[in-house]
């Protein structure tokens, strides 16, 4: 479903590039949920913002297929309607846009872009109830601004209900687990389980700890390090970065 192959990116700008992705290659098939772990500024949040397309990041070598297309190819609108959905880390505010009204244009976009006819309003508010209900979230939250005064684990919370709404085929969720306690921890994982765990759909999740492993429990793990993937391996790779650390487990 992605294929990724010696991927080289830069941020900075032309004027002063700084490399961040420095040959990354990684295959994810249908049916996978591959976590990736690594230090900090290994480039996993460059990874997620590169196949998201977001603005400052510049790809000098290499390619991203997802679904047979060229991913790089397509603006992060285009991106979202072949089915790639992006988990910030820090999902951001919107003030005087309610989650709803954010949702029902986001989904209805993605609909017109692949052909298909608009949800109506009442279509749209029953699917909205029955993914919130997933995450343990009312519809009065929904009908609040986007994350405006959202705690982090509502915000994190409330991405997962965006993902569950757009369904897409695939998810590539950036440390959805950082600022979150245990009970939602539970909620958000359960939730990425219910939404993307199936034969079509596949998960790239980027996280630094195996408390979300052991609610999503990944499929392969790959550590990133110094801009390229350095291993790979089973659930059990990710026990041993928990027990050992990167060092160890790299050395």
């Amino acid at each position: 479903m992605l294929e990724i192959t010696n991927l080289h990116a830069t941020v900075g700008g032309s004027e002063n590039p700084k490399p961040i992705l420095k040959g990354l290659t990684l295959t994810v098939p249908a049916g996978e949920i591959h976590a990736i772990m690594g230090p900090n500024g290994a480039g996993k949040s460059t990874l997620s913002n590169v196949l998201g397309g977001k603005p400052g990041y510049d790809v000098t070598e290499g390619s991203v297929t997802f679904n047979g297309q060229d991913l790089l190819a397509l603006d992060p609108h285009e991106r979202a309607a072949a089915g790639l959905f992006l988990g910030f880390q820090y999902p951001v505010e919107i003030p005087g846009v309610s989650n709803v009204q954010f949702l029902r244009e986001a989904l209805n976009s993605q609909r017109k872009a692949r052909g298909e006819e608009p949800l109506s309003g009442g279509e749209f508010l029953k699917l909205a109830k029955d993914k919130a209900a997933l995450l343990q979230m009312d519809m009065d939250m929904l009908k609040r601004q986007v994350n405006v005064g959202f705690s982090g684990g509502e915000k994190k919370r409330a991405e997962m209900v965006q993902m569950g709404i757009l369904n897409p085929s695939f998810a590539v969720l950036d440390e959805t687990d950082s600022g979150l306690d245990i009970d939602a921890l539970r909620i958000v994982g359960a939730g990425i389980n219910s939404i993307m765990r199936a034969p079509d759909k596949a998960v790239l999740l980027i996280t630094h700890y195996q408390r979300l492993l052991d609610v999503v429990k990944p499929d392969k793990v790959s550590v990133l390090a110094g801009g390229r993937i350095v291993e790979t391996g089973g659930p059990e790779l990710a026990l041993r970065l928990e027990a050992e650390g990167y060092d160890a487990v790299m050395a």
